[in-house]
């Protein structure tokens, strides 16, 4: 009797995790998911924006300012150049990708995309952090070495990895509010066919 009713439970426990998510999936408003996915990739596309436009002023500025000076200055304006060649490979990169990204009608697939690009900005943020401080000491080893180049290359890292951080905690706290607009979609969702209703919270 007892293992009748634990299979039966286990059985209850399968049917709602199988048949509950479907459920709640079509009574979400797909035209509302769609709308909120396209403007998660407006954000990502207008971030993009701001960091190739970071990167176009910083390699012209630092291509013109490497040959008018010498020593430390020189070297900061140089790693300024070679930073941000990467910096706008990446925002090309993460355009191109956006551009052609297709806005989702799917709350699971919604979901995980928010939630990845969150923690994808957090752990670039503490990368940010990591950068701020590999300059930090490579301008102190500059310094007790006498050595310009790396004085100049250090201060130039301090300066690229305090942007970045910047702008990756913008662009996450800019999402994370974004994210809100999801709980109001999926804030009352009921159930029919077995009378159960549930209230989703963010």
């Amino acid at each position: 009797m007892k293992f009748l009713k634990h299979k039966v439970l286990i059985s209850s426990v399968i049917f709602a995790a199988l048949v509950l998510p479907l459920a709640l999936q079509a009574q979400v408003d797909r035209e509302a998911l769609k709308q909120y996915n396209q403007e998660r990739i407006d954000y990502n596309k207008s971030g993009m924006l701001i960091l190739g436009s970071w990167a176009v002023g910083n390699i012209a500025t630092g291509a013109v300012m490497a040959e008018r000076t010498s020593g430390e200055t020189k070297a900061f304006h140089q790693m300024n150049v070679y930073w941000n060649s990467v910096n706008l490979l990446i925002a090309g990169f993460g355009y191109f990708s956006a551009m052609r990204e297709v806005p989702e009608d799917d709350l699971w697939a919604t979901i995980s995309a928010q939630n990845s690009i969150e923690k994808v900005l957090l752990v670039n943020a503490g990368l940010d952090v990591a950068y701020i401080a590999a300059g930090l000491w490579l301008n102190e080893r500059g310094m007790r070495l006498d050595d310009e180049q790396f004085q100049g290359f250090g201060k130039s890292i301090m300066l690229q990895g305090a942007f970045l951080m910047s702008f990756d905690l913008i662009k996450y706290f800019v999402h994370n509010k974004h994210s809100k607009g999801l709980g109001k979609i999926v804030d009352q969702v009921n159930l029919t066919g077995n009378g159960l209703s549930l209230r989703w919270e963010f």
